[in-house]
Formats: structure tokens, sequence, C-alpha cells
């Protein structure tokens, strides 16, 4: 657990409201571009790597969604986070991100896969970082639908309909 209270970080990093939920900085793009011709199925060319800070409250969750990119997840403070991930197979994996025992300080969530988090049950929060390469651009991000996600993965009910929005 952390010293410090959740709107510190959000005061220090200077954060925002995330599309997906949350609050977010983003801190790094690398100067490194990679140019579209070296990117099968990106429509542009991206920076090699981006990362951002990004902070979930108890009772806020990240929605499921789905990027082009692998991101790295880094356990920075606070208490865990739990990451659920529907890879491209239908295989549901919780990730357990943090500090305390049975959790990690880091996990990769590959490209393609739906996934979602929150804090675990008794986190007043979780600030993670997360790393992206190729580097992360909006227009390689798809919100998920709860309609679409319910269709494809009913055997997953319980779950989308708590972490996923409209």
């Amino acid at each position: 657990m952390s010293s410090f209270p959740a709107q510190y970080w959000i005061d220090r990093f200077g954060m925002t409201t995330h599309i997906e939920g949350g609050s977010f900085a983003e801190v790094y793009s690398s100067p490194l571009v990679l140019p579209q011709t070296a990117l099968p199925g990106f429509p542009a060319d991206r920076p090699s790597s981006t990362h951002i800070y990004f902070l979930l409250e108890q009772g806020q969750f990240s929605a499921f969604h789905r990027i082009k990119s692998d991101e790295l997840w880094h356990f920075y403070d606070g208490g865990p986070l739990v990451i659920y991930e529907i890879d491209i197979t239908g295989q549901l994996t919780e990730h357990l991100l943090g500090r305390t025992a049975g959790y990690h300080p880091f996990t990769v969530i590959r490209a393609g896969s739906w996934f979602a988090s929150e804090p675990a049950k008794d986190s007043d929060y979780s600030l993670v970082g997360c790393t992206v390469s190729p580097g992360f651009n909006f227009d390689d991000f798809e919100l998920a639908t709860k309609k679409d996600m319910l269709a494809t993965f009913p055997q997953y009910e319980q779950l989308i309909d708590r972490l996923t929005r409209g």
C-alpha cells in the first residue's frame, strides 16, 4: 500500500480522464519512428514505443478494449490490480499485478487481445505504467461493446457485463 492518496498521483502527473476509465498521463513517446511499411496492419508510422501512467481507484474499471500492439504493464504504487485478458483464441487469463504475495510487478498483454482491469478487492487504487510497442495511437484502439463481446464470448457473461460500457 502507498503512503500517498490517489489524488496525489493524479495531481503530480497532471492526469486526465481516460476514455476506457480511470486517469492517465502520457509521459513518453520514442523519437524513433517506425515507418508504416515496416508495420503490417497499421495505417501509418508509429513511434517505436510509448508510455503512460494509469490510475484506477476502487469502483473504477478500465473497460474491455484491444489495441494492435503488445502492452507491457508495470506496477508502481497503491494496491494490486487485476487485468482480465481474453486472447485471440478466446482463452481468459487473469493477470495479478502488484507487490503482494501471488502478484507480479510486470505482465504483458498481447496485441489483439481484449482486456479490462480493475483494482483488486481491497485496493484503494492502483497506479501502473503501460508501455506500448509499436507506440500507441488512438487509431489502433477499439473499445468493446457489450453486445459484440457477449455474442463472441458468452461464457464470460458476468465479467463482460461488469467490465464493458455500452
